[in-house]
């Protein structure tokens, strides 16, 4: 299993550059409920309908994750590093979420690699 982050799941979504290789991980994936509200949120924001997409992301399957209580420890550990980075909080939470399932995270973002987290990043472009 491997956590999507907003990234990829738009790319597969708007068929962008590396959308194939998303597809290769969509049959044993999951998001946050939060990375999912973040892509819901570029549909709303870009005057698309939200409902159809949700309908289309919950018909691949994706394991939705909901945010907890306990994922906010991995998340805030990351506050300092993230800066440095420039994550953003969306950012810190798909990689905190990795960290506390122990999964690699799927992204566009290549400085994730650089940020010396015990895990795989996998960049999909």
């Amino acid at each position: 299993m491997i956590v999507l982050d907003a990234s990829a799941l738009l790319a597969f979504m708007f068929k962008e550059t590396g959308h194939d290789i998303v597809a290769g991980y969509l049959d044993d994936c999951c998001i946050s409920s939060v990375t999912l509200l973040e892509v819901a949120s570029r549909f709303s924001r870009d005057g698309l309908p939200v409902a159809p997409v949700l309908q289309l992301i919950s018909s691949l399957g994706i394991a939705i994750i909901p945010f907890e209580e306990t994922h906010i420890l991995p998340v805030a550990m990351l506050a300092t590093v993230g800066k440095e980075y420039g994550l953003s909080q969306a950012d810190r939470i798909c990689l905190g979420l990795g960290l506390f399932l122990d999964l690699p995270v799927l992204t566009a973002d290549k400085v994730w690699q650089d940020v010396g987290l015990d895990m795989e990043v996998v960049v999909f472009r």
